[in-house]
């Protein structure tokens, strides 16, 4: 299995254009959110039901995690913190806005992959999940990681 810094290598060399990065920069998170918000709103089967917060999403979130361990804990932990406020988003939503959580998702997410491709298209490469289906997680590690070089937490 490659490493989070190959992972990140790899997810680098597809992701150069300016634009490219600037549009991922948007639409990378906001596709992390959606994703959440839309395995927010699955319904749990009734022998799931041990929480009534207990949903799709955070199982989604504890498999993503195992995976963000071989970016190292700084990685783990930013992308946990992430993950969590996107949770407590889906809450927020879903409790105090008066169209459903899966509708303003579903929106979101279809404007947010129009952007991506518009990204891939002036970058002149193909999105990296095309390659492996892990790339989707990877795109968020990749932005982490920039950010928490840029703010000097890795070297």
């Amino acid at each position: 299995m490659r490493s989070g810094h190959q992972w990140i290598a790899e997810y680098s060399e597809s992701h150069r254009n300016p634009t490219n990065k600037l549009i991922h920069w948007i639409c990378v998170p906001t596709i992390m959110w959606t994703v959440l918000a839309l395995l927010w709103v699955i319904p749990m089967p009734q022998a799931l039901q041990f929480h009534p917060l207990f949903n799709w999403a955070l199982v989604f979130v504890a498999i993503a995690q195992l995976f963000y361990l071989s970016f190292g804990w700084k990685i783990f932990s930013g992308m946990l913190l992430t993950a969590a406020v996107m949770l407590g988003l889906c809450y927020f939503i879903e409790q105090h806005v008066n169209l459903p959580l899966w509708q303003i998702a579903l929106v979101v997410f279809v404007l947010a992959w129009i952007g991506q491709f518009i990204g891939h298209h002036i970058e002149g490469k193909k999105p990296s999940f095309l390659k492996d289906l892990l790339f989707l997680l990877v795109g968020p590690a990749w932005e982490m990681n920039y950010f928490m070089r840029k703010i000097g937490f890795i070297k």
